[in-house]
């Protein structure tokens, strides 16, 4: 008997041995299901993806002669009162000058929205740090108005003429008044003034824009905007006396040189869509007045305000 256990144990060992192999195999497969199982894919898990970035929409322009009045009837049934006023505004130009001999920009597609036509970045990490800026491009007789870098409006300006062009530089909005009766002329009624150059009495406000620099120093600006800019950017604040300046208004940042060689150069955008972006050399200007401003400590209501402000640039 015990002969016959010892011939047969090493069959039954075998045999219970790849059982257990057998059995701890199917356990482990079982174990890995039950794990993935008891733990998905989460949604902190880490995939990754190939990012697809849509194609940039690059709006074109043609030139639209307007050579007798056929064509100006045609211009005014082709498109709506508001595809017009967008039209104007792209050239600088008020709606009653339209007259036969004009060539026009107009663009392939006519959206409400003039910020999408804008030659300003809609990001500008020059301007991060500032709660508000006006700019203004002599060179392309634009407005930018930024909030923490970010485009808020544009919109077309007529700037100083050649004989009194407005003066570059980092100006400061100081008052503002709703009418005021020009210096140059007392006939001229100036709507939604606000000065941003004191002793030379030079701001922007609403007047005509025959598409071209013609004011006296002034920036003139489409009705609209005008009464934008007027409650959107803020004056200086002044000490008790009113001869003093505690903090400053809103910075107005003058650049560029408007070619009077070349002139028009909105109508540059037929060829190259981007003609009117800002330079290089631009940029750069932009960058010194941006330092500028920070340096300056009365655009900080205190020093601690000013210290915090240094501290994150």
């Amino acid at each position: 008997m015990n002969m016959l256990l010892r011939k047969k144990s090493p069959v039954i060992f075998l045999i219970f041995g790849s059982t257990l192999i057998i059995s701890s195999c199917s356990q482990t497969t079982t174990e890995i299901n039950n794990k993935e199982e008891k733990f998905p894919l989460g949604k902190d898990s880490i995939i990754e993806r190939e990012e697809i970035k849509e194609p940039e929409y690059i709006i074109t322009y043609k030139l639209d002669s307007l050579a007798n009045e056929k064509q100006i009837d045609s211009f005014r049934t082709r498109y709506s009162y508001e595809q017009q006023k967008l039209i104007f505004a792209l050239n600088r130009l008020d709606p009653n000058r339209l007259k036969s001999g004009l060539n026009l920009i107009v663009p392939d597609t006519l959206f409400t929205d003039i910020n999408k036509y804008s030659p300003f970045p809609e990001e500008f990490d020059i301007l991060d740090s500032i709660p508000k800026v006006v700019l203004i491009s002599q060179r392309i007789q634009g407005f930018a108005l930024y909030e923490k870098g970010k485009l808020l409006k544009w919109g077309p300006v007529s700037s100083g003429k050649q004989s009194t062009p407005t003066p570059n530089g980092l100006h400061y909005g100081n008052y503002k008044a709703k009418e005021k009766i020009s210096t140059v002329n007392p006939d001229w009624l100036l709507p939604n003034y606000f000065n941003f150059m004191n002793f030379e009495g030079v701001g922007v406000h609403q007047y005509a824009l025959p598409g071209y620099p013609a004011s006296h120093a002034c920036v003139r600006l489409r009705s609209e905007d005008s009464q934008f800019i007027y409650d959107w950017a803020n004056q200086w604040k002044l000490d008790k006396t009113g001869r003093k300046i505690e903090k400053n208004g809103t910075p107005f940042m003058v650049f560029g040189e408007y070619d009077y060689e070349n002139p028009f150069p909105w109508k540059k955008l037929g060829q190259d869509a981007k003609s009117n972006h800002l330079t290089e050399v631009e940029l750069e200007i932009l960058k010194q007045y941006s330092l500028e401003y920070i340096k300056n400590e009365k655009n900080f209501e205190d020093t601690k305000e000013e210290s915090e402000f240094l501290a994150l640039n």
